[in-house]
């Protein structure tokens, strides 16, 4: 299973960022690899529209399973996760990447 959190950073201890389509970077773990990859975002702040959906399709392409973010995708982004099959689980805004991990691996977080 691939699982991406919204980062500030790029390793196990980065803040999470609250923010989906705008997050600076996205952090796939692969739990059968237990690999670590980092996706870099910024380039959405340039956009002035459609951050959400972009970050959607990136999550397509890297293939995740699961989203765990601060606050949530927008509708738009939402929608498109939804038919991915992607599973987003919120509230993990004030947690490093690896407190955001095991607060969902113990059932904190709320699925969006």
């Amino acid at each position: 299973m691939k699982i991406v959190f919204t980062t500030q950073g790029t390793e196990w201890d980065s803040k999470m960022d609250a923010r989906f389509g705008r997050a600076k970077y996205f952090l796939i773990y692969d739990e059968e690899t237990e690999q670590l990859t980092t996706m870099d975002n910024s380039d959405v702040e340039k956009e002035a529209h459609g951050a959400g959906p972009k970050a959607a399709q990136k999550m397509a392409e890297a293939k995740v399973n699961i989203l765990i973010t601060g606050n949530g995708p927008g509708g738009n982004a939402a929608t498109v996760l939804q038919r991915l099959g992607v599973k987003s689980y919120i509230g993990a805004a004030d947690y490093s990447v690896k407190e955001a991990y095991e607060a969902f691996n113990t059932g904190k977080l709320k699925e969006f």
